[in-house]
């Protein structure tokens, strides 16, 4: 029976679905949003914090200060109340209104940029804002999630490991890309230890992170409009571009099961089915995918009825209609 003091000290590390119901595709989900904080940014936030205190960035007096699209948010929020610190998280008009509230219960302080940055989004406008807040006042420690390289060393000591003593016959792994943190960890680490693992990074369209053309993202997490500083491609197999309307019907398809996940999850496994299907069709293969999150916080985005056709078209969910049918 676990008993903790700090809500970071709980995490479900080997939870994972089989999609092949659902899919009709041999691929397993590893489920990374049951902790406190709801999302697989607490390993992230709690790596980053760990090591502004032990450099003594971190102190007594500080204000963490962070841009996130919500999942960090969140997790620093919990993590900056349970060890009392002051946090500023800057986000933007996408993030989902529950995520705001989760924040705020917990003693944040949530700054929403409303205008985008001119060629760099929302994200630019939001690192602007950071970077003006430190250069006014000391007290402020930008944690700088796409810059850290403790964001994506959490991972490579936890999420990767785990999921290659889980697998042992790995063949693929998929790893959304957003600040890129968990993508490197877990691509690192194959590397380093020499597994015969592809490792496929999964974007959003309209995301610049691989060179792509900046385009209109509606569902936070996954994407970025400005190139995280810690991606390196030369670590990286493959990359898939998903459009948001698949990610959406990926995401009902395995509400339609019963599994509600967030809309970074319906990202990444629609990705990989698509990838699967194309190269490697009719073998026999393990294949893992990471979520995220799961879905309560997408009630009013995602999964609100007549969100989809509002944003997309009114075709957006007839595809996944005619396969659940």
């Amino acid at each position: 029976m676990p008993v903790i003091r700090a809500p970071e000290d709980f995490h479900v590390e080997d939870l994972y679905v089989d999609l092949r119901p659902a899919f009709d595709v041999s691929l397993y989900l590893k489920c990374e949003g049951f902790n406190f904080a709801g999302s697989i940014k607490l390993k992230a936030a709690a790596s980053m914090i760990a090591e502004a205190e032990a450099c003594g960035d971190l102190t007594a007096g500080s204000v963490i200060v962070e841009s996130s699209s919500g999942n960090l948010g969140v997790a620093l929020s919990m993590i900056a109340a349970d060890k009392g610190y002051r946090f500023l998280c800057v986000t933007d008009t996408r993030c989902n209104y529950v995520t705001r509230q989760l924040m705020e219960a917990m003693g944040a302080q949530v700054h929403v940029v409303t205008e985008p940055h001119p060629t760099s989004g929302f994200l630019g406008a939001r690192l602007d804002l950071v970077r003006e807040l430190c250069a006014a006042d000391d007290r402020y420690v930008w944690l700088n999630q796409h810059a850290n390289p403790y964001n994506w060393m959490a991972h490579y000591r936890t999420t990767a490991p785990s999921i290659a003593k889980a697998f042992p016959e790995l063949d693929v792994l998929f790893v959304g890309a957003g600040t890129t943190g968990t993508l490197m960890g877990c691509a690192r680490y194959v590397k380093d230890e020499n597994l015969p693992v592809t490792v496929v990074a999964v974007d959003s369209v309209g995301s610049v992170t691989f060179g792509g053309p900046p385009g209109p993202r509606m569902i936070p997490g996954l994407g970025a409009g400005v190139r995280p500083q810690i991606l390196d491609e030369s670590y990286v197999d493959d990359v898939v571009h998903v459009p948001e309307v698949e990610a959406v019907r990926g995401a009902h398809r395995m509400a339609a099961r019963g599994f509600l996940f967030g809309g970074s999850t319906g990202t990444v496994v629609s990705g990989a089915v698509d990838w699967l299907s194309r190269h490697r069709a009719g073998e026999a293969v393990t294949a893992v995918a990471i979520s995220p999150d799961l879905g309560e916080r997408y009630l009013d985005s995602l999964y609100k009825p007549g969100w989809a056709a509002d944003v997309y078209g009114d075709g957006a969910l007839v595809e996944q209609r005619a396969d659940t049918a």
